[in-house]
């Protein structure tokens, strides 16, 4: 039976140091070093202040900003750290409830605009975290910030075409903004109406 376990156990922690110290180490190791920003979260910071990451969506409400999905995460929205969707089907009352309160808030920002509201302002992810709208979705909301903004429409419309990313390989995927990326341009950007 000793000679069975022994080089059993011998085997098991041979294993565990390989795969459990060695491996993650030299894989970290690597990764930092060819995609140190990638791995350290693709944080955009300002002055030396991390204002947030360019792969989380925040939870942006006052009208001079572009708004992003809905985010279904607990205990607060874009809570990085209990990524999920709601999971709730199409007919749920809850989910229901949801999208007819964006659709208030989204027609209180802007009574004036007539437009049909994109579906990924309304709806939210499966992480509840996703940082990006449609093209479409940025576009349905540029009148409102332009107007709060006091800018013009042409440069708010110059801003999101800045900011909208192609697809990944050009070929998989659709176009997006980062909402984000853009809201901190609009609020660093130097624009003359």
């Amino acid at each position: 039976m000793t000679r069975t376990i022994r080089p059993t156990i011998v085997f098991l922690i041979l294993l565990t140091l390989l795969f459990g110290i060695v491996y993650p180490a030299l894989c970290t190791g690597i990764i930092q070093g060819l995609f140190a920003r990638q791995a350290q979260g693709s944080l955009i910071e300002k002055n030396g202040k991390v204002l947030g990451s360019e792969l989380i969506g925040q939870n942006f409400s006052e009208p001079k900003y572009f708004w992003g999905r809905l985010s279904a995460t607990s205990p607060y929205p874009y809570n990085a750290s209990s990524s999920t969707g709601s999971n709730f089907s199409a007919a749920n009352p809850d989910l229901l409830k949801a999208v007819k309160d964006r659709i208030k808030a989204l027609k209180e920002a802007d009574p004036k605009n007539k437009a049909l509201i994109p579906v990924d302002l309304v709806t939210s992810s499966a992480s509840g975290l996703d940082p990006h709208i449609s093209p479409e979705a940025a576009d349905y909301q540029v009148k409102r910030v332009a107007r709060v903004r006091n800018l013009p429409e042409r440069n708010v419309k110059e801003l999101v075409a800045k900011y909208t990313e192609g697809r990944q390989f050009g070929i998989f995927g659709e176009l997006t903004v980062n909402v984000l990326k853009l809201n901190l341009a609009l609020d660093g950007k130097n624009m003359i109406p």
